[in-house]
């Protein structure tokens, strides 16, 4: 992989490349036991039909930022406004990856700093996110950056047969 310094976007447009890079990386991260919401590495297909969705759906309803390096997707995460009509003025968080040779380096950061300004901008109130409770990276993370938690439902995410984990909601309010 290259050291050059990696370049953070919006994804507005999907193609076949980024839809391969991302798959890989999400691959390599499952395998490595890396609580990003899969518990099997999700095929080609499945990851195309995610980001076409997302961002089809434009940036007032979600949004999704990636970091590259040279061309390849390091990173990512996204947001998605909730369908409920109840819920509407709220985004949820979905989920916040970064490769292992890229940890540490504040592309997380940036990323999720991206996602809030383009949540709190697209007139959200509140964004959420849930997360496995093992992920502690994670965590401080978030509430360093104004993310407070309001629940854990104590060893609710199986990732196997064996283990049980935690799974923690925090929510920021947007509107401060």
């Amino acid at each position: 992989m290259s050291d050059s310094t990696p370049r953070i976007e919006r994804l507005t447009v999907v193609d076949a490349f980024d839809v391969t890079t991302l798959t890989n990386l999400l691959a390599t991260l499952i395998r490595a036991d890396a609580a990003v919401g899969w518990a099997d590495p999700p095929a080609e297909t499945e990851v195309g039909e995610l980001l076409t969705t997302l961002v089809d759906a434009g940036p007032s309803e979600a949004q999704v930022v990636v970091a590259r390096v040279d061309e390849t997707v390091v990173g990512f995460g996204y947001w998605r406004r909730y369908t409920r009509t109840t819920l509407r003025p709220q985004a949820d968080l979905e989920r916040l990856a970064v490769a292992t040779d890229f940890s540490g380096r504040g592309i997380g950061r940036t990323i999720l700093r991206d996602l809030i300004r383009t949540a709190r901008d697209a007139g959200c109130e509140q964004l959420t996110i849930d997360f496995r409770g093992d992920n502690q990276g994670a965590e401080r993370l978030y509430l360093s950056e104004g993310f407070a938690e309001y629940g854990r439902l104590r060893n609710f995410v199986a990732p196997d047969a064996t283990r049980r984990f935690d799974k923690v909601f925090q929510v920021l309010d947007l509107r401060a």
